[in-house]
């Protein structure tokens, strides 16, 4: 075996949440690239329209499905249309829908905890559990990649329930990874650091957000990019070994922590 084919995903299906933009858009390209057939999913089904165009104009096969990972019925059909359209399970689960929420603990109100969890959670949780039963089903292998951040592995100021949600899922992810091992599926999880996207984007000119980066290792924030080698190596027979992880991403960010 040539040792690059390990990271191909010939003959997989991956289905990507939040996948009408950031980081999922660009994680859906680049898994059909490494040879996977992709279920673009996002709550939006219209918003996905051109990123399937950009993914056949490039040879590969993609499918928009709507998708709202707080309704579970949702979940199903989005995951009945996968097999409907490929004919197979999928077998490669890319869980990275999620928001954020900045406020002081002194504000925070039930609604704003059920709206970070439910998505950020229990979300993940069902997609994740939904996507393991067809594959037991299936008796089929497959991996489960939850997207986490570096803030489930540490905490910032008027960030709680974000830091909270996302700690759920990286013990999610090594629970979950001691589950299904015995039936030949992986579960880990990406933490990314502190990247560029449209959140953050005004903050880093800023002369504070200079300030911030230059005082970090890599001396720049992340780029979607940055995101998709480690998670094709995850979802391929290049990761079979690792299982149960969180692999921060962060430009050696949390190395710093004491």
């Amino acid at each position: 075996m040539n040792d690059l084919s390990l990271f191909s995903l010939d003959g997989s299906v991956a289905l990507v949440t939040g996948a009408s933009s950031g980081i999922g858009h660009e994680v859906a390209i680049g898994l059909a690239q490494a040879g996977a057939k992709v279920v673009a999913a996002a709550r939006r089904e219209d918003r996905l329209v051109s990123l399937v165009e950009k993914i056949d104009q490039q040879g590969g096969e993609a499918l928009a499905v709507a998708l709202d990972v707080t309704q579970r019925d949702s979940i199903t059909n989005a995951f009945d249309k996968a097999e409907e359209k490929f004919g197979q399970p999928v077998n490669v689960v890319v869980n990275n829908a999620g928001v954020g929420m900045a406020k002081s603990i002194l504000n925070v109100e039930q609604e704003d905890i059920d709206h970070v969890m439910n998505t950020n959670f229990t979300g993940a949780f069902y997609v994740a559990q939904e996507g393991a039963r067809r594959l037991v089903a299936a008796q089929a292998a497959g991996s489960i990649i939850n997207i986490a951040s570096i803030l489930g592995m540490g905490g910032k100021k008027a960030h709680t329930i974000y830091c909270a949600s996302k700690a759920a899922v990286v013990n999610m992810t090594r629970s979950m990874a001691l589950d299904l091992q015995s039936k030949n599926i992986r579960v880990n999880a990406i933490a990314p650091g502190w990247f560029d996207t449209e959140i953050t984007h005004d903050y880093f000119q800023t002369e504070h957000g200079q300030n911030f980066l230059q005082q970090t290792p890599a001396g720049r924030p992340g780029e979607v990019q940055d995101l998709i080698g480690p998670i094709i190596m995850l979802a391929s027979n290049a990761g079979a070994f690792v299982n149960g992880v969180t692999l921060p991403v962060d430009g050696g960010h949390t190395a710093t922590w004491i």
